[in-house]
C-alpha cells in the first residue's frame, strides 16, 4: 500500500487557496446539517512521526465551529489505564451523535507502536470495535499521513534546532528513524488487516503541506455528504411476536429450595468466603463482572444485596441500569456498560445490563429487528474482550414461574414499604411473559460461551438462589485464580 503513494504531489499557494475558501465554507455548513442529523463522525490520524499531523489536524477543524468537536491524544496506556481492558479508554472518549471526535493517535498504538507485527488478535479486536462503530451509525475516517525517510530525517534536523519543537522528538523517535524499513513493514501490516469496507484507510502523501490538507479535507467533505444522503434508519414499533419453543428455562427445577437453618449456617461462611477472595484479588489484579437478569420481582435486589454484605466496599460497586437517558441515548448502546467495566482488582455488579437490547428493547420496538439481531454477536465480542482481558465475567438469569411472580406482585401491593416496588409497567410486562420467554430463550442460546456462560438460578426459593449465586461468584474467582498462580508460577 505504501509504495503506492506519490510523494511528489503538490499543490501551489493559489490553487490550494482557490480550492480551500469554498471547501470551507462547505465543511461548517456539513457539520452542522450532521449535527442536526444525529450522525455521530470519528476521524483517526496516524502517521510517521514529523509528518503533520498535527498541522492538519488544526487545518481541518479551522471552519468548523469548536462547540462541536473535541481532539484526543492517545499513547502508551498509563498506570491506571493497563488496569482495564485494551479498548476501554477509547470507548470513553467516542463522540455523542452528532458530534465530531478527532484522534491524534488511537486505538492503533498497539498495533503501530512496535518493532514487528501485530498477532491476529489485534487486528480482529481493532476491525470488531470499527465495524460495531459504522453498524451504530459512526462515519469513520482514517489517515495515514505518509513521507520518506529522508525527508523525516530533514523535518527531525529541523526540528531539533529549534527550541520550540525540539523536545518533540524523543530517542524512541530516533530508533524508529533508524528502522524506518523494517517499521514500514509494520506499518503496511496494520493498514492492511484492518482497511475494510466500512472503515478504509485513506493514504495522506504529507510532503507538501498544501496537497495533504486538501486531500484530508476533501476526503472528510466526501464522507459526510454520503452519510447525509444515505437513508436513516426507522425503528419499528411493532412488538416482536417470538414462537415458543423448549427452552433452557423449561428444564430448570424451580422446586429447589433450602430449610431457613441451612441458609443461615450457609450465608455467612460464604459471604466470609467472598471477602476471602476479595483481599486475594486485588494484589493480583483480577477484575470481576457479575451480571443480573431476571423477570420482575425474581429477587435480583435481595440476592445482590447478600452477594455484598460481606464484602469490604472499597474493593467493589453495584450499577444498576434502566432504559437509557442523557448522552446514554446519543452513544452506541455498549458505550454506558464500557464506562463501568470492573478495573483490575475490583469488582462490579450489573443489575441489568447490555442484554435490554434484546430483551426489553426487542419486545418493545425500541430497536430494529436489524438491530437487535446483530447485537448477539456484538455482545459477544464485548464479552469475549472482557475475559480476554482478565474479567471473571458471571451472568445469572434469575428464574421464577409465571404464578409465583403473580403471588410476588400481590404481596407488594399489599405491603407498605414494598409497594413501590410494583408499577403499572410491571403487570404489562406481565402481559408479554409468552415473548420475554421466547426472547430470553434465543438469548440464553445465542450468548451463553464458553468464556462467558450463563448460569440459571432457580428462584422459586429466594433462599435458594442467594446461595447458589454466592456459590457460583465463589467458584469462578477460585478458577481465576488458580490460572493466575499457575501462570506466575
Amino acid at each position: 500500500m505504501l509504495e503506492t503513494v506519490d510523494l511528489d504531489a503538490s499543490l501551489s499557494k493559489e490553487e490550494f487557496k482557490k480550492a480551500h475558501d469554498p471547501l470551507d465554507i462547505r465543511l461548517a455548513e456539513l457539520q452542522r446539517t450532521v449535527r442536526a442529523a444525529g450522525i455521530p463522525v470519528v476521524v483517526v490520524f496516524e502517521g510517521w512521526e514529523a509528518a503533520g499531523v498535527g498541522t492538519a489536524i488544526s487545518r481541518l477543524l479551522a471552519p468548523l465551529d469548536p462547540r462541536g468537536h473535541k481532539v484526543h491524544t492517545f499513547q502508551a496506556p498509563t498506570e491506571t489505564e493497563s488496569l482495564f481492558p485494551p479498548m476501554w479508554r477509547y470507548w470513553l472518549t467516542l463522540p455523542a451523535r452528532g458530534l465530531i471526535a478527532v484522534y491524534d493517535g488511537s486505538w492503533y498504538w498497539e498495533a503501530l507502536k512496535r518493532d514487528k507485527a501485530a498477532g491476529p488478535e489485534v487486528y480482529e479486536r481493532l476491525r470488531t470495535f470499527e465495524r460495531q462503530l459504522a453498524d451504530d451509525g459512526v462515519v469513520l475516517l482514517k489517515f495515514w499521513l505518509h513521507i520518506s525517510r529522508a525527508e523525516q530525517a530533514k523535518r527531525f534536523k529541523k526540528m531539533k534546532d529549534d527550541p520550540a519543537l525540539g523536545w518533540k522528538i524523543s530517542k524512541e523517535d530516533w530508533r524508529r528513524h533508524r528502522k524506518y524499513k523494517s517499521y514500514c513493514q509494520v506499518v503496511e501490516a496494520a493498514l492492511r488487516e484492518t482497511s475494510t469496507a466500512y472503515a478504509p484507510w485513506t493514504l495522506v502523501p504529507a510532503h507538501d503541506w498544501h496537497y495533504a490538507c486538501l486531500t484530508i479535507n476533501e476526503t472528510f467533505e466526501h464522507a459526510l455528504e454520503t452519510a447525509i444522503q444515505r437513508k436513516p434508519q426507522t425503528v419499528s414499533v411493532v412488538p416482536a411476536r417470538l414462537p415458543r419453543r423448549v427452552s433452557p428455562l423449561d428444564k430448570v427445577d424451580l422446586n429447589a429450595a433450602v430449610n431457613r437453618v441451612e441458609y443461615d449456617q450457609e450465608l455467612p461462611r460464604l459471604q466470609k468466603e467472598l471477602l476471602r477472595l476479595e483481599h486475594l484479588i486485588y494484589p493480583k489484579r483480577i477484575p470481576v463482572a457479575v451480571v443480573y437478569e431476571g423477570w420482575d420481582a425474581s429477587g435480583k435486589g435481595g440476592n445482590i444485596k447478600r452477594l455484598v454484605a460481606g464484602l469490604d466496599h472499597r474493593g467493589f460497586e453495584v450499577d444498576p441500569f434502566a432504559a437509557p437517558e442523557g448522552d446514554e441515548k446519543t452513544h452506541h448502546y455498549l458505550w454506558r456498560f464500557w464506562r463501568h467495566v470492573p478495573k483490575g482488582g475490583h469488582i462490579t455488579i450489573f443489575d441489568r445490563s447490555w442484554y435490554g437490547r434484546v430483551m426489553v428493547e426487542r419486545i418493545e420496538g425500541f430497536a430494529t429487528p436489524e438491530a437487535w439481531g446483530r447485537a448477539y454477536r456484538e455482545i459477544n465480542e464485548f464479552e469475549q474482550e472482557l475475559t480476554s482481558s482478565g474479567i471473571v465475567l458471571v451472568k445469572f438469569w434469575i428464574h421464577i414461574s409465571k404464578d409465583e411472580q403473580l403471588k410476588r406482585f400481590r404481596l407488594r401491593e399489599k405491603t407498605p414499604f414494598k409497594l413501590w416496588k410494583i408499577t403499572d409497567e410491571d403487570w404489562r410486562n406481565r402481559k408479554q411473559w409468552d415473548a420475554y420467554h421466547a426472547a430470553v430463550t434465543e438469548m440464553i442460546e445465542k450468548t451463553s460461551t464458553v468464556n462467558a456462560p450463563w448460569t440459571i438460578i432457580e428462584g422459586n426459593d429466594k433462599l435458594h438462589a442467594r446461595l447458589k449465586a454466592l456459590k457460583t461468584v465463589a467458584a469462578a474467582v477460585e478458577r481465576a485464580l488458580k490460572r493466575k498462580n499457575g501462570k506466575e508460577q
